[in-house]
């Protein structure tokens, strides 16, 4: 019994003794564990504040990297932006202003072209302002021409005509030159250009205040139109006043094609038509007075070089009542013969247009740009007056040359010609022979040939006058 009580106590003091140790050893090892967890959280925070240092020291690299990099973007930009801007600048570098280079004008008492000359094309616009009820400020037409400048020796002019008091040209802007017309009276106006050079036109028409034959005073105290039109007085041009039938067709301006430095068509043998087609005019010219007692102005009667625009405003000036210009016509097509007149009007065929190039002294697109502003230009025009004329200058012409010497007719055709642009009588032009054709180009020298084509012209325009009675 003791010894088991004994045996009891034992178990009892080594299972405490067993309990302490294992207390102690946890609890060490709890210590241990805590210190250990404390240390390393410590350390995690340690590190985690070094860590976080050297990610704000990371971060505020980085941010000041990026700053760099965006500094360094934004400037690469910056030039790059430049140097496509260089580039853009040196690729397309700034138009030259074209240059005005004369004003000139042709008036009679209802009607003036201005003619403004550049060395290049421009665009510009125009504007008509109303008067402003004051004396001091008629009404005035006037004319922006973008990116030009004015040239050397052009001024103002006076005019005085009686629809226009003057011309005034000032350079508006640096790249804009703006031509004023101070208006005195007038009807209509009509603002057109032709090519090579380039020339803006005005044409305005006011009220007739005079019968023709009371202008001739004003026509020869004029500006100079060219040397033919101004040599004689009109009286010593034409038929003396006591021979001039009385009737619609009292004045008839004359224009030889081509003339001075631009000698029109060269045939193979070397012939101009400038020469030969000067040749029939002046025969023409004799035969209409002589024949029919007519006045005749001739646009030139030598070989002088009149400038298209010139050509009509002649006609227009002295109150012309038919105009008709001589050419001679002219083909790639070394075997193309024959007669054709023409009238001004939309070119219908390609080979129209190709002649109306030809004789523009212009390029096939001009002539499609011109076909564009005819639309504007045809309804002041004698359409119908002009197409009657041609026909019966044509079929006379062919009757008087085909009976002679066998040649084909042609027929009338249309097309937009610059020499009968803005004509204000009927007008027509006729192409007499090709002399570019080797038979023809002999023809057009021989001077019975060329007295036989003027007979058939004349022929033509008496048919035309006996249809008006």
């Amino acid at each position: 019994m003791r010894r088991k009580l004994l045996v009891l106590i034992w178990v009892v003091l080594i299972a405490a003794l067993c309990s302490h140790v294992a207390w102690g050893e946890e609890h060490e090892s709890g210590g241990k564990a805590a210190k250990r967890s404390h240390s390393q959280k410590m350390g995690k925070s340690q590190k985690k504040g070094k860590s976080q240092k050297k990610g704000q020291k990371a971060a505020t690299k980085s941010k000041g990297k990026k700053r760099t990099e965006k500094k360094t973007v934004h400037s690469e930009s910056r030039t790059s932006s430049t140097a496509v801007h260089k580039a853009a600048t040196a690729s397309v570098e700034p138009a030259p202003r074209a240059i005005v280079k004369g004003m000139r004008y042709w008036s009679n008492p209802d009607y003036t072209r201005l003619a403004i000359t550049l060395d290049r094309e421009a665009r510009f616009e125009y504007h008509k302002l109303p008067s402003k009820h004051e004396p001091s400020i008629p009404p005035r037409l006037y004319l922006d021409i973008s990116g030009a400048r004015i040239g050397a020796g052009v001024k103002d002019l006076p005019i005085g005509d009686g629809q226009l008091k003057s011309a005034r040209i000032a350079q508006y802007r640096p790249d804009v030159v703006r031509v004023v017309l101070d208006v005195d009276s007038i009807k209509d106006f009509k603002v057109f250009t032709f090519s090579d050079p380039f020339r803006i036109l005005i044409d305005l028409k006011g009220e007739r205040k005079t019968e023709i034959s009371a202008t001739k005073e004003t026509i020869r105290e004029a500006p100079p139109l060219a040397e033919a039109a101004k040599s004689e007085p009109l009286e010593e041009r034409g038929t003396p006043a006591t021979r001039t039938r009385p009737g619609k067709i009292r004045r008839i301006v004359v224009d030889p094609g081509h003339g001075g430095h631009d000698p029109g068509a060269i045939g193979a043998g070397g012939t101009r038509e400038k020469d030969v087609v000067l040749q029939i005019a002046l025969k023409l010219a004799h035969k209409l007075k002589e024949e029919l007692g007519v006045d005749v102005v001739m646009t030139r009667s030598t070989d002088e070089f009149i400038e298209l625009q010139e050509r009509t405003a002649i006609a227009n000036k002295v109150g012309a009542d038919l105009f008709v210009s001589i050419h001679a016509n002219a083909s790639l097509n070394r075997s193309a013969s024959g007669i054709e007149t023409y009238y001004l009007n939309l070119a219908k065929t390609e080979k129209a247009a190709q002649l109306a190039a030809k004789e523009n002294g212009t390029s096939l697109e001009k002539v499609s740009l011109l076909q564009a502003v005819l639309f504007d230009l045809m309804a002041n025009y004698k359409l119908n007056d002009s197409a009657h004329l041609a026909e019966d200058v044509q079929k006379a012409v062919y009757g008087k040359v085909n009976g002679q010497y066998g040649v084909k007719n042609l027929g009338v055709k249309q097309g937009p010609f610059y020499v009968l642009v803005g004509a204000t009588m009927p007008s027509i032009l006729v192409e007499t022979a090709f002399v570019t054709n080797e038979r023809e180009e002999s023809r057009l020298k021989d001077p019975h040939y060329q007295d036989v084509t003027a007979e058939g012209i004349l022929a033509g325009i008496k048919a035309y006058i006996d249809s008006l009675k």
